[in-house]
């Protein structure tokens, strides 16, 4: 408890910044149940966005591995959706039964192999593991739940 962790994400950082006073979860694979969960407490439009990667040269790279995370949290969602929603969906449940496999192959997991960080791509391949559900507040995320044991308090 009481751990600080900073990841960089630049992409997702500018998007995080983006969104001023609408309610904002940071979702992956790992806790993508948890998320939709905690999301559907806000209501029934849900804007789940996959953040993609940046190119040396600052050109926008579509992330494998975003796609069939933003699509496992919009599994767990349920509703209508959008057609890029559906196609988010489905690549995350073509991909479900594959996922350590297809992240170490894609770019972003040849790329931290050869940095020395396999076993953060087998981690971060985990489906589900973490109910841990981090919201941006005051400019930081915290723990969702934590923040709804605050509300209950006052």
């Amino acid at each position: 408890m009481g751990t600080k962790l900073v990841l960089p994400s630049p992409n997702g950082a500018t998007l995080t910044l983006a969104t001023g006073n609408t309610p904002t979860l940071t979702g992956c694979l790992r806790n993508a149940r948890a998320v939709a969960g905690i999301a559907r407490k806000y209501g029934s439009r849900i804007a789940v966005i996959p953040a993609g990667e940046r190119w040396p040269d600052g050109s926008l790279r579509p992330s494998f591995e975003d796609l069939i995370g933003a699509g496992a949290i919009i599994h767990y969602l349920n509703g209508k959706s959008s057609p890029e929603a559906f196609a988010a969906r489905s690549a995350f449940l073509a991909a479900e039964n594959e996922l350590t496999n297809l992240l170490l192959r894609c770019g972003s997991g040849k790329e931290l192999i050869e940095r020395g960080y396999k076993e953060d791509v087998n981690l971060a391949a985990e489906l589900n593991v973490s109910d841990c559900v981090p919201i941006l507040q005051d400019g930081a995320f915290v723990s969702a739940i934590m923040k709804s044991r605050e509300r209950y308090k006052k």
